[in-house]
C-alpha cells in the first residue's frame, strides 16, 4: 500500500482524535483510537510480523510435540508435521493461526484504556501478548494431537470449532483481568470515594450550622 497513503490516514486519524479530546468525548476517543490504530498497524506491521509469530507459534507447539513424538514443528517454514493412524498430515501456521490479529487488537485496545499508566500498559502489554501466543500455541498442540491420535476426521472439527472455543475462552480470561475487572475495581473505587467525601460535607455542613446530634 502506498506510503503516502497510510501518512494521511494517520494525519487524519490523529486530527480526528484530538477534536474528540478537546470536545471531552472519551468513549468515541477509545473507540476511535484503538480501532484507528488497529487499522494503521496491521497495514503496517502485518505483512512484518506475520511470519515471525507463526514461527515462535510453531516453535512453542513444537516443544509438545517433541516431548510426546506425536508431531514434529519446522518452525523455520510455521509448518507443523503430525503423524496420524493413518496417513500424515502438514499443518500450516498462516496468516490466521499465528494470532497476529488477536494481539494487535489486544495492544491497541490496551493502548487507548484510561484505567493504567504508560508503564502499567508496557508491562501488560508484553505479558498478555505472551499469553496470547501461548494460548494459540495450546490450540494448535489441541489440534495436533487430535489429528495425531483420532485421524483426519477431527481435524476439521478440532481445526474449526474445538480450537477456536478453546482459544476463546482463554482470551476472554485475558480480557476479564486486563480490562473488565480494574474497570469494576476503579469505579469502585470512586463510589467509595464519593460516599466519603458526601458523607464528610454533611458533617461540616452540620458543624457550620452549629448543630449537633442527641445523646
Amino acid at each position: 500500500m502506498s506510503p503516502v497513503f497510510i501518512v494521511v490516514l494517520a494525519a487524519v486519524w490523529l486530527y480526528l482524535l484530538r477534536v474528540l479530546s478537546r470536545a471531552k468525548l472519551p468513549f468515541w476517543h477509545f473507540l476511535l483510537g484503538s480501532m484507528g490504530l488497529f487499522v494503521i498497524l496491521m497495514i503496517v506491521l502485518q505483512p512484518v510480523l506475520t511470519m515471525p509469530l507463526a514461527r515462535a507459534v510453531s516453535a512453542l507447539a513444537g516443544v509438545v510435540g517433541s516431548l510426546t513424538g506425536t508431531f514434529e514443528a519446522y518452525f523455520k517454514y510455521g509448518i507443523i508435521f503430525i503423524q496420524m493412524p493413518v496417513g500424515s498430515l502438514t499443518l500450516k501456521v498462516d496468516f490466521e493461526c499465528s494470532g497476529i490479529i488477536e494481539i494487535m487488537a489486544f495492544l491497541c485496545l490496551l493502548a487507548f484504556f484510561p484505567v493504567y499508566k504508560t508503564h502499567e500498559k508496557l508491562i501488560v502489554g508484553l505479558l498478555g501478548s505472551a499469553y496470547i501466543m501461548v494460548s494459540n500455541a495450546l490450540r494448535i498442540v489441541l489440534i495436533c494431537l487430535a489429528s495425531h491420535f483420532y485421524g483426519i476426521e477431527v481435524y476439521f472439527l478440532m481445526h474449526t470449532f474445538v480450537g477456536r472455543l478453546f482459544f476463546y475462552g482463554l482470551s476472554i480470561l485475558l480480557y476479564f483481568y486486563v480490562f473488565t475487572k480494574p474497570q469494576i475495581v476503579r469505579m469502585s473505587w470512586k463510589f467509595l470515594l464519593w460516599k466519603k467525601l458526601k458523607f464528610s460535607s454533611i458533617l461540616l455542613c452540620f458543624g457550620a450550622h452549629g448543630l449537633s446530634f442527641p445523646s
